[in-house]
């Protein structure tokens, strides 16, 4: 059915989305962008779904990008990059609207796109050996898309003191930053996710999709407005020197010019 993705709906209706590129580390790539935003759609309007857990297979939750797509945007011309960063966009609002509890099983680590994924679920716990961050500026361009996501969830002072330096930070400041509700250790990540996912099974479907979009209605805006902000900013970024130098040193394997010697 799927390419990028494993999908396994239970008896009591609970679906385990798994990002499944494990060898590329659940990197996002177009293929797996596409299907995300579908999926989204397919559950939400499911009725006999009522919990979505998200997690990853492998060693990684989502290590963002993919390479060959960042490539790929880097020889094209600038409205083919934005309509590549719609893409991520527009996933992550589906993921963020779906009107189903979006829980989050971090099993490894999260960077860029990554983050913004555990950031859309309404509840997100990761193994407490895990690395996140927002690796995006070392590249010479922002988290643009993944930003209000990220915002809604943390808080513009938390975010702040890590959005703009693609410093890697462990579990334990994720949940201090507001990132990850909890970090558990590997073994108890099962039944800590199944504390979070069998309340629900004895709430009222209807109610449970009007109180999620009541709080979104009540938080951050992001609607279409915001989106197409973030959109322009990235597709601006993208045609920067610093962009180019970053991107071209990061797949040359050497230090961008920016980088200090030793």
């Amino acid at each position: 059915m799927f390419k990028t993705l494993d999908l396994d709906v239970d008896a009591r209706g609970v679906a385990t989305l798994t990002l499944n590129r494990a060898e590329k580390h659940n990197a996002l790539s177009a293929v797996m962008l596409a299907e995300l935003t579908q999926v989204a759609h397919d559950l939400g309007v499911d009725d006999a779904v009522r919990v979505v857990v998200l997690t990853g297979a492998g060693r990684s939750f989502c290590a963002g990008g993919d390479l060959a797509w960042m490539q790929e945007q880097m020889a094209s011309d600038p409205e083919t990059r934005g309509r590549e960063a719609a893409k991520l966009a527009h996933m992550l609002q589906a993921m963020n609207t779906m009107p189903k509890p979006l829980i989050g099983a971090l099993q490894g680590n999260a960077f860029g796109g990554g983050v913004g994924m555990a950031s859309v679920c309404d509840v997100a716990i990761g193994v407490d050996s895990l690395r996140m961050g927002f690796t995006e500026t070392r590249l010479g361009i922002i988290p643009a898309t993944i930003g209000p996501y990220i915002i809604a969830r943390m808080g513009e002072g938390r975010a702040r003191r890590v959005f703009m330096s693609s410093r890697l930070f462990g579990a334990q400041e994720a949940v201090d930053l507001g990132l990850l509700a909890r970090a558990v250790p590997a073994v108890d990540l099962p039944a800590a996710i199944e504390a979070e996912v069998e309340p629900y099974l004895s709430c009222a479907p209807g109610a449970v999709a009007s109180a999620k979009a009541l709080t979104r209605a009540l938080g951050p805006h992001i609607g279409e407005d915001t989106i197409a902000m973030t959109i322009a900013a990235l597709k601006s970024r993208w045609e920067t020197d610093e962009a180019a130098e970053g991107i071209g040193a990061f797949f040359d394997k050497r230090k961008a010019a920016w980088m200090p010697e030793g």
